[in-house]
């Protein structure tokens, strides 16, 4: 009889990666699995809140190593102040690996000793370590599949390196594109290669080659196109499950997005009359602007004429003194982004393209106002709005980072929430936001592949040796 299986989930140290990783950790917990995250200590806390009603996940802490160059007690990557602390955080996580392989050799006498490990692809050392101990390894990669295709072709094969101009056109080995990819469209780690940092993720994108698969946050009705791409790139029989939007099977619990404690921007969206009225913009917790770039913003919000919540990170900004309250509202506290784009009186969402932002707006059947900014969010915004044509593009918005004018905001936002081609995007992610969440239900897409992960996971046969354990993929009754 097949055992249930022991899930050990090992995200990086960054919200935007973790966050995703909590939510598969719940649905998996929902079907019956034991399920252990790996994290540090200053993690522990904020992960414990998370999972606290399930008693199915448990947590297991490994020291962060000390780094002078670091902030003091920094283990997480919202800690960190500049790009050159980033690459020594990077560099500092492969010093984990002895810790992570202590772990598995302490759980391997356990009576139910690992089944496999989902791990982060900056944590691309653990695809060996799990080789070792004989432990199937799941990469995820907090993108969706045609972003991952797109890194690890070009990862592999580099034939961009040598293209001069932002202008030209790119050729992706292996993958079919329906429209046309620039450098410009390209993660800053592929279009300056020499860097440090481009080094890291490069040697990321190559340490996961022959995982044995790849665990996505996305759902077939969206990518399917781009599955096998990606399958066929990481080699080995490697196989790409799509079983999200993760954070959907969390909705299923509850009869709707709510409740919400009160906050000025749950009594302002609430006492909107109109539906899909109000642009929403928020840039994630990674991406800042200037403050020039703000007040453009919002002077262009303004402009434009219409309803408008705007989420600023910044502590020391204010908007300009001539901008009353009225049609709109700027938040600096944190905003449940979930329960915002649920809201009926919200019509577009102005995003800075993270696979996150992407996944919540779509699944609200919400069209996205594509400002990208950072990482592989030119390549969703491009395979949002040229393939998926559920999102426009803001217009300027370029690699050089130069102001984006008041005038061209307020002309994209009343095109979204008005204009013609704003109303064709709105109709094409409603389509896919019904998907999105039939995916996640009883027979859906993801629901089914998820089940088929699971099953033959369970017969996945643990047999001990000296140093961990070996595993034996038997294949599953008819």
């Amino acid at each position: 009889m097949a055992s249930k299986p022991h899930i050990i989930i090992f995200p990086f140290m960054s919200q935007g990666h973790t966050m995703p990783l909590l939510d598969l950790s719940k649905a998996l917990s929902r079907q019956g699995l034991k399920v252990t995250i790996i994290t540090t200590p200053s993690n522990s806390s904020s992960i414990s809140s998370y999972i606290s009603r399930y008693s199915n996940i448990h947590l297991k802490e490994i020291p962060f190593p000390q780094v002078q160059e670091l902030p003091k007690g920094c283990e997480n990557t919202s800690q960190l102040h500049s790009l050159d602390q980033l690459f020594l955080f990077f560099n500092a996580t492969k010093q984990l690996q002895e810790p992570f392989e202590e772990t598995l050799r302490d759980m391997s006498k356990l009576q139910d000793p690992p089944t496999c490990v989902i791990s982060d692809s900056f944590l691309g050392w653990t695809n060996a370590s799990c080789c070792n101990f004989g432990i199937p390894r799941l990469a995820f990669h907090g993108m969706g599949v045609f972003a991952m295709a797109v890194k690890k072709s070009l990862s592999i094969h580099q034939n961009h390196r040598w293209m001069k101009s932002d202008t030209e056109s790119v050729d992706v080995k292996g993958v079919q594109l329906c429209f046309e990819l620039t450098k410009s469209d390209l993660p800053n780690s592929l279009r300056q290669m020499d860097t440090f940092l481009s080094q890291f993720y490069v040697e990321a994108e190559k340490s996961d080659l022959g995982s044995w698969g790849v665990i996505v946050n996305s759902f077939s009705e969206l990518e399917i196109d781009h599955v096998a791409s990606l399958e066929s790139l990481y080699g080995n029989d490697t196989r790409a499950w799509c079983v999200g939007p993760f954070f959907l099977y969390n909705q299923m619990e509850k009869a709707s997005i709510g409740p919400n404690p009160y906050r000025e921007w749950t009594n302002w969206l609430n006492q909107r009359e109109h539906e899909k009225s109000v642009i929403y913009v928020s840039f994630g917790s990674q991406a800042y602007l200037s403050d020039n770039q703000l007040n453009e913003l919002a002077y262009g919000l303004v402009l434009s004429g219409k309803d408008y919540i705007c989420v600023v990170k910044s502590n020391n900004w204010n908007p300009p003194r001539d901008i009353k309250k009225g049609r709109g509202l700027f938040v600096k506290e944190w905003v449940d982004q979930k329960w915002v784009l649920a809201h009926k009186a919200i019509g577009g969402f102005l995003s800075h393209c993270g696979w996150n932002s992407v996944l919540e707006s779509l699944s609200m059947e919400v069209p996205i106002l594509a400002w990208p900014m950072q990482n592989e969010q030119h390549l969703n915004a491009k395979f949002l709005v040229e393939e998926m044509k559920v999102g426009l593009q803001l217009p300027t918005v370029t690699r050089d980072g130069n102001t984006v004018r008041r005038e061209v905001i307020s002309e994209a936002v009343k095109e979204m929430l008005g204009g013609e081609n704003g109303k064709r995007v709105r109709d094409n992610a409603i389509k896919i936001g019904k998907l999105a969440k039939r995916a996640v239900q009883v027979g859906g897409s993801s629901y089914e592949c998820l089940n088929e992960l699971i099953d033959q996971l369970s017969h996945v046969s643990p047999v001990g040796n000296g140093n961990g354990i070996v595993h034996s993929m038997l294949a599953t009754s008819e």
